[in-house]
């Protein structure tokens, strides 16, 4: 059962210790019943300590080891406040406005579980798109689109894929690209997008062998270039990032983190007709359990997708 706060009274009244905090995390991080990472075993208590003891082996795990929350210095009622801010801000969340709000002693800090956060907001083998599917790529970074296909320096080039239903927006998949070659564009339509979908696109030869990859292909022209209006909801979902990359982070997104933007962006545009803020605490905490421990080296050093020779970007 779903159980989450629908109030900032009612998360500062369940949530105002670190026992409560940690019984939330251990009904999310074992549903079924407590399982030892050890022996395997389904019974234990917890220590004095806050610590899960097998009853089995007496083996004992803290229920934020294996998770985001691990090592983290500070209490996990703060924590807590932080994935609420975080979710409860319809535009989204920056680092500075996190220390503001939390009086966090330093700005990294901050950054740094921004960045731990937006890692959760991918559910590991999450739906693929079905039904009918626009798919398109924008530029990122500068006026100018570019050449489609090689490039542009200092630009990002992003496909976007959307679920068309009953000509309204539902849900969609932003990935970064090194170019809109087809061994660029076809794995991330197979990874959005469920075979025997239809897919609807321009007519750019990256798509030319959907059909082959067991799609219904639909070209809606024959020739396009990038950002006409073709795919209006594409187009539509394309107008939307860009403002928000320019109106939350000012347009200063690192090239080595906007993957990451791109998963926080579209964790919120999918859930922008949740009922409830709390909804999506829950989530981001039940996803934040099911990863692994990010640390500030692993953020600084891992990123994902092509390294252009410029570091930041502006929206064009």
């Amino acid at each position: 059962m779903e159980e989450y706060p629908k109030t900032l009274e009612e998360l500062e009244h369940q949530f105002a210790t670190e026992a409560a905090c940690v019984q939330y995390l251990y009904a999310l991080r074992w549903p079924d019943g407590f399982a030892c990472p050890r022996c395997g075993a389904g019974k234990a208590w917890f220590t004095g300590r806050g610590l899960c003891k097998c009853a089995s082996c007496a083996y004992q795990v803290s229920v934020k080891v294996g998770t985001i929350f691990e090592r983290s210095r500070l209490p996990l009622p703060m924590y807590f406040r932080a994935i609420w801010w975080v979710t409860s801000q319809k535009n989204g969340a920056s680092a500075k406005g996190l220390q503001r709000i939390l009086g966090l002693g330093s700005y990294e800090t901050a950054w740094t579980w921004l960045h731990k956060l937006r890692r959760a907001m991918v559910q590991p083998g999450r739906d693929q798109l079905s039904g009918t599917v626009e798919v398109d790529e924008i530029y990122i970074g500068g006026e100018k689109s570019g050449k489609r296909g090689r490039g542009a320096e200092g630009k990002a080039l992003v496909v976007i894929a959307v679920q068309v239903k009953d000509k309204h927006i539902g849900r969609i998949r932003l990935h970064r690209v090194a170019d809109a070659s087809a061994g660029s564009l076809e794995p991330v339509v197979q990874q959005a997008v469920v075979a025997g979908s239809i897919v609807r696109t321009d007519g750019w030869n990256g798509y030319n062998r959907l059909k082959a990859l067991g799609y219904t292909h639909e070209v809606v022209r024959k020739n396009a270039d990038v950002g006409d209006n073709l795919l209006p909801h594409c187009n539509r979902v394309a107008a939307l990032l860009k403002r928000w990359l320019m109106g939350t982070h000012q347009g200063a997104v690192s090239h080595d983190h906007l993957d990451y933007y791109l998963d926080e962006y579209t964790f919120r545009f999918n859930r922008r007709t949740s009922r409830y803020r709390g909804k999506l605490f829950y989530r981001l905490i039940q996803q934040a359990v099911a990863i692994d421990p990010v640390r500030y080296s692993d953020l600084v050093t891992q990123t994902r997708g092509p390294k252009p020779k410029t570091q930041h970007i502006g929206v064009g």
